[in-house]
């Protein structure tokens, strides 16, 4: 190939390698492997049209082969990718949300007096960074070039516990500030007309056959699969009790919901359709903590105090919250699920940058042969460690896959779509 050449992955397994690239005349040229897919066409663009067709094809033949097996169970690993679509209205980046934070926490010079005194009470991004001693923002508030918000966090969570008493008030209140900033940027109403949950759900549920349900494992706050699947009349197992305040309970994910056949000469019992598991495993914007411990279920307008809420936000200690409750439960029926013969995990908008959760997967994969693996993102050219101990495995035959789908755009069609190939 060029030297100049712009390579795109769309499917990546042990045995096919499907991809695109803009070589020097700027075209797009497909590619099965080493092979370039050519064919003769009366023009052009009759040409690239049977060309791209073909190519389709064969990545909707490749995932097919996948998704089309009689799984026992499939568990969807869901990320923040899955919360964003191509309009800009839903979902933002860990960066884009740290640009927010800087932007309500930024300096009070050069602000109008009435502002000056709005923000008063609260620190500004650079005194947060002085009176902790943190050297990555710089005088002006801004991030420098190695900033991560998440570590910035996890230094103010930190500092909290021994923070002086003189300030300490202030302090609190600019640290809630900020976390009610990730909140508020994380709260989005669904829309079936721009996003597709409901239809992944539907896909997914409808490849099960009772008693066995679909689980769905989400790293996001946002109540989305929740509203897709109740509008589409699901009844959805997340951990909480059936009743008017629900109270988390692990046990919960084990239940399923069964009628007696009315049949005098059996025992048989039929399976309501239509039952799903959401593990919301950093939290939800609907959970809170009572005075008691016990971890509640309310409506997300109803709960107001950041103290309160049961979310693990960005930071670098991740790993070391998902010990606490209910997070150590959410996360050891995760793993339970990962262990299970016959089972298909698909990933969606998950970067596989949280190690905690990453190499929950990548042990699961090397230790149950049962277990098949499609990681669907934007872009699978990836290099993180994470990401490139998956592809080691797929190089060593274990049946890890890569798609280059996302969930509110193509990924619906990959999963339920297939036949019209």
């Amino acid at each position: 190939m060029s030297d100049k050449e712009d390579k795109k992955s769309y499917f990546i397994s042990s045995s096919k390698k499907l991809f695109t690239n803009k070589k020097d005349d700027k075209n797009e040229h497909y590619f099965d492997g080493s092979t370039e897919i050519k064919f003769d066409g009366s023009t052009e663009e009759k040409k690239n049209g049977e060309v791209k067709a073909e190519f389709e094809k064969l990545v909707h033949s490749q995932v097919s082969k996948i998704i089309n097996q009689k799984y026992d169970d499939i568990v969807l690993l869901s990320g923040a990718g899955s919360s964003i679509c191509s309009d800009g209205n839903f979902g933002k980046t860990v960066s884009q949300i740290a640009e927010i934070i800087f932007e309500k926490m930024k300096n009070k010079d050069g602000l109008e007096v009435s502002e000056k005194k709005a923000r008063s009470n609260v620190y500004s991004l650079s005194e947060l960074a002085n009176k902790t001693r943190y050297e990555e923002v710089d005088e002006n508030g801004k991030l420098k070039g190695d900033f991560e918000l998440e570590n910035f966090i996890s230094h103010l969570i930190r500092y909290k516990s021994f923070a002086p008493e003189k300030g300490r008030k202030k302090f609190e209140k600019s640290l809630n500030e900020i976390l009610e900033c990730i909140r508020d940027n994380t709260t989005y109403d669904y829309d079936s007309s721009k996003l597709k949950h409901a239809k992944v759900i539907n896909t997914l549920s409808r490849k099960l056959k009772a008693p066995h349900k679909l689980s769905i494992v989400t790293t996001n706050y946002d109540v989305l699969f929740e509203e897709a699947a109740m509008s589409e009349n699901y009844t959805v197992f997340d951990g909480f009790t059936f009743s008017e305040k629900p109270v988390f309970d692990e046990g919960m994910f084990d239940w399923n919901l069964v009628r007696e056949i009315p049949n005098i000469h059996t025992k048989e019992v039929e399976y309501k359709d239509k039952v799903i598991n959401l593990l919301k495993i950093h939290g939800s914007l609907t959970w809170e903590k009572g005075e008691d411990g016990q971890i509640l279920r309310k409506d997300k307008e109803s709960i107001e105090e950041i103290d309160k809420m049961v979310m693990i936000f960005p930071s670098s200690d991740k790993y070391a919250q998902s010990y606490q409750t209910p997070y150590f439960a959410l996360f050891a029926k995760f793993q339970e699920l990962l262990r299970r013969p016959n089972t298909l995990l698909i990933s969606t908008g998950f970067s596989f940058s949280d190690d905690h959760i990453a190499q929950m997967v990548i042990e699961a994969v090397k230790n149950n042969p049962g277990l098949t693996l499609l990681i669907t993102d934007f872009n699978i050219d990836q290099t993180s460690k994470n990401w490139q101990a998956l592809l080691d495995l797929m190089e060593a035959n274990h049946p890890v896959s890569f798609l280059k789908a996302t969930l509110n755009d193509d990924l619906a069609s990959y999963l339920g779509e297939q036949d019209e190939y």
